[in-house]
């Protein structure tokens, strides 16, 4: 299982972090060791002091799959829900002035939680989509997938071009603006348009 995410999908997100607009999408990755089951808690990694939450839309893969084409990508999942793509984001931008991975500040353990997945056909239209996120009960971050700068499928497409996509692999679609550092004592839930999907504390 792999844990593939995308990263400057949303306008107004890479216009707060004052990134540029990427020409493709950006595609990194998580170890299997950054998943976090809903419900689990999420510890911030002693090495970093401003761990940022990234809340986004997450697809499952559900079958085997090489070069597809966008018009077929629909048929490579079933199943979304939303996750975090947590962020250490003083290591991420010391490793990003030195022109090195990302590594140390996104594939932590714990740093990609994932909530409860729904089929997609539970969402009336999945290119226009809102999700969001609170933090103790206050919003934090909301996106909608029509402001996404490449959509699903179009994902999906894009990264089976680079390498095979297999079975339980998930997708991270990319985050809206909004994203902020979390403290300990912190309670985060993400929701999908009426689902909510995930829920956990920060420690």
């Amino acid at each position: 299982m792999k844990i593939i995410c995308i990263g400057r999908n949303y306008a107004a997100h890479i216009e707060e972090l004052k990134n540029e607009i990427p020409d493709e999408p950006v595609v990194f990755m998580k170890p299997d060791t950054s998943l976090l089951k809903d419900g689990d808690s999420f510890y911030i990694p002693d090495y970093s002091n401003d761990v940022h939450h990234e809340i986004e839309i997450v697809v499952k893969i559900n079958k085997n799959g090489k070069c597809i084409q966008e018009k077929f990508a629909h048929k490579y999942y079933d199943e979304i829900t939303v996750g975090v793509d947590f962020t250490a984001r003083d290591i991420q931008s010391k490793l990003k002035e030195k022109g090195l991975p990302w590594l140390k500040a996104k594939g932590f353990d714990g740093a990609a939680p994932i909530g409860k997945f729904i089929n997609k056909e539970q969402v009336r239209d999945l290119n226009e989509t809102e999700f969001k996120l609170t933090v103790n009960g206050e919003l934090r971050q909301q996106g909608n997938t029509s402001l996404m700068l490449h959509n699903i499928d179009k994902l999906i497409s894009y990264v089976s071009q680079i390498m095979t996509l297999k079975t339980g692999d998930l997708i991270f679609t990319g985050t809206p603006a909004g994203v902020a550092a979390v403290k300990a004592g912190d309670v985060l839930e993400g929701s999908l348009e009426n689902y909510s999907l995930l829920k956990f504390n920060v420690l």
